[in-house]
């Protein structure tokens, strides 16, 4: 006997599609109407979801879909009067508007931290809308209400809301204090935090079969703003042009870029629109710090050759160069990412062979510029100091020391020395000839007076280099004067003792000040208190976007009095801390930054 075959069970039909008695609709339908008559759209009674029991919620929505169902019903049925279909899609089009209402509710009292019972919420509002057949009603809600409040939140972030082809009307002082760090702040929260939280609200609500709604839906909500938010850091760069200064703030918005760019592709996607914004905005990024680079090696090449500095010291453009270099190598790694344009170009774009370049721009400019002095000796002693201080540098900078090497920094070392025993044959050379020739104690003696005060206005570049100046003179000098001395004792006026005191008495003052200098400073002191504290509150006062050369010739007139700050009863020091809206300081430093390129600016201003 053959076995029975397995009982085949059928499956329901979908429910809307179910068979129903009209006395169950109508039944239904009544018991529904109750329910929105009672949360009419219209009736300021509070929220469903915020303010009333759970389960009055879960009644609504079950009545909305058994209104829809009840449509349905009735709209297939031809036996039954159109009476009824009448009713229900009235009293589902006022369901249907609550909801709209409680959507609105909902998403108002959202935020980036809402927990999961109120995106629950959310969720089953959208997904009770969109079944009885309203989801452009529900998206085109959540999309207006999301997209004001990350407007809104952004608006908070940034602290303004200008749009980005409104930038180029501002100064670069005002993006520089303003608006660029601003940016920096915002665009670490917005792209790691808040735009993550936005694809998360719409991955939840709109889930399972409508999961491509929810990416349709944030890209509406969020790719304008993400956009827009990018095109404030490229009309920014922008505006950077080729002014060397300005190309830390655009390594730090590369740097800035950088750090959210893997965040930013995660959320929307790597094919999507804001990705090739991106993309887009880092290449013109890129761009611009390498025009800014390429400005700054043509500036230090054309700075004027015949502008040197007094007493042979360190040049203002060693110094800024320098401390350029410094804070450069500090976005070593970004600098490494900015600048590669592909892989053939790596080995002549790495930030080792830029700072190299420009450090050879720098000794070459040097080399010229010492070739303007009138005296041998003066040209070396320039040389000595600028070398040297372009060592030290390098040496007191642990990332340029890497970048360069301890090699590189004692070669320029090893070169200020050579400079040095140079500078010492050609400043005592008349005196080593003197006595080497024999010639008569006055001749001698005269050759020395001669040397230290042709020596007396020159300066070293720091301690260090000054006591190697006295050294080698001492060693080169004295020695054969004593020997000189023994021979004419008699007739010489000038002790080997004597002469050790005069050259020890060279390059004694401050860094960079000679015995000249230091006298006038000690004869005029009241007089320039008055004068510099007079121009830090002009300069205090000036406004955004005066010309850096004239930024400059105001501070230029302050150099000469920066000795006096060493002293310990300079007036000038407890005027400049109690009453002045700027601090010596702060003077010092934007000489030292800025003096090489106002000057090469006077006739090509930078703005």
């Amino acid at each position: 006997m053959a076995s029975p075959s397995p009982r085949r069970h059928a499956l329901p039909p979908p429910r809307h599609l179910r068979t129903l008695s009209s006395t169950l609709v109508q039944e239904s339908v009544a018991a529904a109407a109750a329910l929105v008559q009672k949360w009419h759209p219209d009736d300021d009674s509070g929220s469903l979801f915020l303010h009333a029991a759970e389960h009055e919620a879960q009644r609504f929505l079950r009545a909305a879909a058994d209104l829809h169902r009840a449509m349905l019903f009735f709209a297939s049925n031809v036996t039954h009067s159109g009476h009824g279909l009448v009713q229900a899609q009235a009293l589902l089009l006022t369901a249907m508007g609550r909801l709209d209402l409680e959507l609105q509710l909902l998403l108002d009292d959202i935020t980036q931290s809402a927990d999961d019972a109120t995106r629950s919420n959310i969720r089953a509002v959208a997904e009770a809308m969109m079944a009885a057949g309203y989801g452009k009603e529900c998206i085109s809600t959540f999309k207006s209400h999301r997209r004001a409040a990350l407007a809104t939140e952004l608006q908070r972030l940034l602290g303004f809301l200008s749009p980005p082809d409104h930038l180029h009307k501002l100064t670069w002082e005002q993006l520089d204090r303003s608006i660029i760090p601003s940016w920096l702040a915002a665009a670490t929260v917005a792209f790691n935090s808040l735009f993550a939280a936005e694809k998360d609200l719409c991955d939840a609500v709109f889930a399972g079969g409508n999961a491509a709604v929810g990416e349709a839906v944030f890209a509406a909500v969020a790719n304008d703003q993400a956009t827009s938010l990018l095109a404030v850091a490229e009309a920014a760069v922008a505006r950077a042009r080729r002014a060397p200064e300005r190309l830390f703030r655009v390594l730090d918005v590369h740097d800035a870029l950088t750090e959210v760019l893997p965040g930013l592709l995660s959320v929307f996607g790597d094919s999507s629109e804001v990705a090739a914004r991106a993309a887009l905005v880092v290449a013109k990024v890129g761009e611009a710090a390498r025009g800014i680079l390429g400005s700054l090696e043509a500036a230090i090449q054309k700075e004027p050759s015949k502008a040197t500095a007094a007493g042979g010291a360190v040049h203002p453009l060693t110094r800024y160069v320098m401390n350029y270099l410094v804070f450069l190598a500090d976005y070593q790694e970004g600098l490494a990412l900015l600048v590669y344009d592909d892989h053939e170009q790596e080995a002549s774009s790495s930030p080792s062979v830029i700072i190299q370049r420009l450090v050879s721009a720098l000794l070459g400019k040097l080399e010229a510029k010492a070739g303007c002095y009138r005296e041998v000796a003066l040209s070396y002693l320039f040389l000595a100091n600028n070398t040297q201080y372009v060592a030290n540098k390098v040496v007191g900078s642990g990332k340029l020391r890497g970048i360069l090497g301890d090699g590189w920094a004692e070669a320029q070392s090893g070169k200020a020395r050579a400079h040095v025993g140079v500078y010492v044959r050609a400043a005592w050379g008349k005196v080593m000839a003197a006595i080497s020739g024999a010639e008569a104690p006055e001749a001698v003696e005269q050759a020395v007076m001669e040397a230290v005060g042709m020596q007396e206005q020159w300066v070293a570049a720091d301690e260090e280099t000054g006591e190697a100046l006295r050294a080698a003179a001492t060693a080169a000098v004295v020695p054969k004067y004593r020997m000189f001395y023994r021979r004419y004792g008699a007739a010489v006026r000038l002790t080997p003792g004597d002469v050790t005191t005069m050259i020890a008495a060279l390059f004694a003052g401050p860094v960079g000040c000679s015995r000249k200098m230091m006298s006038e400073l000690d004869q005029s002191v009241p007089k320039v208190e008055d004068e510099i504290n007079q121009r830090i509150v002009l300069l205090a006062g000036r406004p955004a976007g005066s010309l850096l050369f004239d930024r400059f010739c105001g501070l230029a007139s302050c150099c000469w009095i920066i000795a006096q700050t060493h002293r310990p009863d300079s007036k000038l020091r407890s005027q400049i801390s109690k009453g002045s809206t700027r601090s010596i300081y702060t003077i010092i430093l934007e000489i030292e930054l800025l003096a090489p390129f106002a000057l090469l600016s006077s006739n090509n201003h930078v703005s």
